[in-house]
């Protein structure tokens, strides 16, 4: 079944091209991933993608429609995780995935049969009768997800799903998608996290200022886009300046250096020599690891703050 299909996809505000011609297609039971600063268009992207937003050109296929023109029917097949929890407060937890059922048209009955099954998934078991108020953001986040999961949806939208999280529970949802992917469910997830994108993404797409400047498997876009070694060198409090030493000798070690603060990032083909250097070096102190899609989305999008 056809799950996502985007072909030039364009959006505008005013002077400001927020989306610039995104193509893009999920194949069914993957996981594809949408990274980007604020600002990039990711939720953008999703609106459009629902038919909550009207691009201004570009073709939309959402479970086999045309959207807008058939994005309520389209919709009937999607489950939708927002960056908010939208939760009614009014409501206990058990009401909440009953009411949100009705909106997909299905029978109180039949959503009361899937309310334990949803629950137990969400680590919520017990929980049914509990008001919002009362829980966690954690149980929040993960009734969130066992809502979208109300109509047995085929496709997933996930617009930053951990964010606020203690390592915890994020590690709970984590296993909980990836539990959902074995399923064959398909995922359009959004995140600021890295390691989320490398951990659940079968592809992902790094995007900025309405464009995708990179897109592929995470050891993909790792591979063609940053050397494959890093070694982090900080100075001791008092003693040598990383910075000033990186300035003086790291390039004839390194194949790139980037300077932030008092942290220099050294980027190699080949580590051994520079590690010889600094084993001899004192007041320096160093990290050294592999290069993971955090170093490739900071060169591609730049390390300055976006608000």
């Amino acid at each position: 079944m056809e799950t996502l299909s985007v072909v030039d996809l364009r959006k505008s505000y005013g002077d400001v091209a927020v989306l610039a011609g995104l193509t893009f297609a999920l194949r069914p039971g993957e996981c594809y991933g949408l990274l980007g600063p604020n600002g990039a268009g990711k939720t953008t992207t999703l609106r459009c993608a629902l038919g909550l937003t009207a691009p201004d050109a570009g073709t939309i296929r959402l479970a086999g429609r045309p959207v807008p023109e058939r994005a309520r029917e389209a919709r009937r097949r999607v489950g939708i995780v927002p960056q908010m929890d939208n939760l009614d407060p009014d409501f206990t937890v058990a009401e909440n995935l009953l009411v949100y059922g009705r909106y997909f048209g299905l029978a109180d009955a039949a959503v009361s049969a899937r309310i334990p099954q949803l629950l137990e998934f969400a680590g919520l078991a017990g929980r049914a009768n509990a008001k919002i108020n009362t829980l966690s953001g954690g149980m929040k986040r993960r009734l969130t997800l066992a809502r979208a999961l109300v109509n047995d949806p085929d496709l997933l939208f996930l617009d930053e799903p951990t964010t606020g999280l203690d390592p915890q529970a994020r590690h709970l949802i984590w296993e909980r998608l990836k539990q959902l992917l074995q399923q064959g469910k398909t995922v359009l997830l959004t995140t600021h996290f890295m390691d989320e994108a490398e951990r659940l993404c079968h592809r992902l797409a790094i995007m900025d200022k309405g464009r995708f400047i990179a897109e592929g498997s995470p050891r993909e876009v790792i591979a063609a886009h940053i050397e494959p070694e890093v070694i982090e060198v900080y100075g001791e409090p008092g003693e040598s300046s990383a910075a000033e030493w990186a300035k003086a000798e790291a390039g004839q070690f390194a194949t790139r250096v980037e300077i932030t603060g008092e942290t220099a990032f050294c980027y190699l083909t080949e580590s051994r020599p520079l590690l010889r250097h600094l084993a001899d070096r004192h007041g320096l102190r160093y990290l050294h690891r592999p290069a993971n899609l955090e170093d490739v989305f900071l060169k591609l999008t730049g390390r300055d703050l976006r608000d």
